[in-house]
């Protein structure tokens, strides 16, 4: 079946912290590692992808899943955070696929505000969490990330890290049509070409500091709304003067039965039936490639826990990832700020009281929990290194020979 990318719409439930000790730092510190450097628990290979025949421990490692909440400390909107879209702007709603592909007018809307986004987007980096996840990959904890965010930061923090973006990513443009991706900060060039008063506006607006300040506060005193996917909305702009091209491959060569029309200065027109560029995200509605959903059943299959960093896990395409590796039973541990869904029964056999292998789930910030988690995980590595070295003097021990 086509795994499609579907919000969750419905009230989160307040979170349940597990053990209860997570509920400080070092509380929760102490439990997250005891959940990483435990001995990996049995997992059930029968189930999931059903190609198992017995019960193993996996590869002994986590896969991390990771969501718009690690990603908030890099100055990027999150969904349903303190400072979240669906918080602040209780009238947002992303654009579905069918709209974009079935409506140039949806399109314009949509390029538009991206366009506008783009900027603060491009030029954001990823930050300690991130960094983190990668030094925790080193250290030999972590086997693969699976993240649902567009922003790239995953694989710019660590490249020598497996990391599988669910979602897509934002970096590129792809054509409906023939599918040849172009990179996203030459397509905004080929938009300030075709939108010039857009381009000024853009640049009144940087100049202003509206899209540089990292405060959702700040941007709505100057007029912006700002939502996660590099989506900014500035009430009452007339979104339908905007343009946007074509896709240069189709118009070069249509693809059978189809035509690629564009106007004088380049624009594609709605007399065309082929050359839509779309962002290379899956958007809401749009269904995941069957090549990605089997890549992260592999990921989640081949771990012995899951790690959820940032995630309400409010799409099914993640939530149902988790769904997995507790039926596989493996460990899941999660840390977000606020609830997420159906978090209770993937926490119902860990004890409140108790070291957190079984479970951990507290309610922090990743930018301050993740580093200090790598800190402690150095420290007993380093500590058994010792210990192993002084070991080995001692089975090595010769006594002198004038004794």
């Amino acid at each position: 079946m086509p795994l499609m990318r579907i919000p969750y719409t419905a009230p989160l439930p307040s979170p349940t912290i597990t053990p209860a000790s997570a509920s400080t730092l070092q509380g929760a510190l102490t439990a997250l590692h005891d959940f990483l450097t435990a001995p990996p628990p049995l997992v059930n290979l029968a189930s999931g992808n059903g190609n198992g025949n017995g019960n193993g421990n996996g590869n002994g490692k986590t896969v991390i899943l990771s969501g718009a909440g690690i990603s908030v400390a890099s100055g990027l909107a999150d969904y349903r955070g303190s400072n979240g879209t669906y918080t602040l702007n209780k009238t947002y709603r992303p654009i579905y696929f069918h709209e974009f592909t079935a409506n140039h007018e949806a399109r314009k809307r949509y390029w538009a505000r991206s366009y506008l986004g783009w900027t603060n987007l491009h030029k954001s980096r990823p930050n300690k969490a991130h960094a983190a996840v990668g030094m925790l990959g080193q250290l030999g904890q972590v086997s693969s990330v699976v993240t649902q965010n567009v922003d790239s930061f995953h694989p710019q923090a660590h490249p020598g890290l497996k990391t599988l973006e669910l979602h897509g990513y934002l970096r590129s443009t792809v054509c409906l049509s023939c599918r040849t991706e172009y990179d996203r900060q030459q397509f905004q060039q080929d938009l300030s070409v075709l939108n010039p008063a857009w381009a000024d506006f853009l640049a009144e607006m940087l100049a202003a500091g509206a899209l540089s300040t990292e405060n959702p506060a700040e941007r709505r005193l100057k007029g912006l709304k700002t939502n996660p996917d590099g989506d900014v909305d500035v009430p009452g702009v007339e979104y339908g003067t905007f343009r946007y091209p074509a896709c240069p491959a189709c118009l070069a060569h249509p693809p059978d039965g189809t035509r690629v029309e564009q106007s004088a200065d380049g624009a594609w027109l709605p007399s065309s039936t082929a050359g839509i560029l779309k962002p290379a995200v899956i958007m809401f509605g749009e269904s995941i490639p069957a090549q990605v959903k089997l890549a992260v059943e592999a990921a989640v299959d081949e771990a012995s826990r899951m790690l959820v960093l940032g995630s309400s896990l409010a799409t099914y395409s993640a939530w149902r990832l988790v769904k997995r590796a507790r039926e596989r039973g493996m460990p899941v541990g999660i840390i977000n700020l606020g609830g997420v869904r159906g978090e209770g029964q993937f926490f119902a056999d860990a004890p409140l009281e108790g070291l957190g292998r079984e479970g951990v789930r507290c309610s922090l910030g990743l930018e301050e929990v993740l580093p200090a988690l790598v800190e402690r995980v150095q420290q007993q590595q380093q500590q058994q290194g010792a210990a192993a070295t002084a070991s080995q003097r001692r089975d090595g021990f010769q006594p002198a020979p004038w004794r």
